[in-house]
């Protein structure tokens, strides 16, 4: 495939429950490791909500693939961080015939 460009280094996360003392649980992030990325912009809106007006991003994030079952393929469920920013992923694909790269569909809120 032509004209992906992995430069953009992001964190993939894993969702765990913790313990909270209380009886409850506490849901805390677990990093899996760093995977070279190439995001691009899909598509945005504004939304209200009840802690106020956001706007939701949606971005297709482009990785090297990795055989099913392993634990750097991203599965939907889980997030990217980049810096500050955090990109929940909502699918995952094949992206090429030859199986090189993995699409991941996510999307990004942003409290504005």
């Amino acid at each position: 495939m032509t004209g992906v460009r992995l430069n953009r280094q992001l964190v993939l996360e894993e969702a765990a429950r913790v313990p909270d003392g209380s009886g409850g649980w506490l849901e805390s992030w677990t990093t899996l490791g760093a995977l070279w990325a190439d995001i691009r912009a899909r598509s945005g809106r504004d939304t209200a909500g009840q802690a106020g007006q956001h706007a939701l991003g949606s971005y297709r994030i482009i990785v090297r693939a990795a055989p099913a079952g392993a634990p750097s393929r991203p599965r939907a469920g889980q997030r990217f961080r980049y810096g500050t920013r955090i990109f929940a992923i909502t699918a995952v694909t094949e992206n090429d015939a030859e199986a090189r790269y993995l699409t991941c569909f996510a999307q990004e809120e942003v409290a504005t």
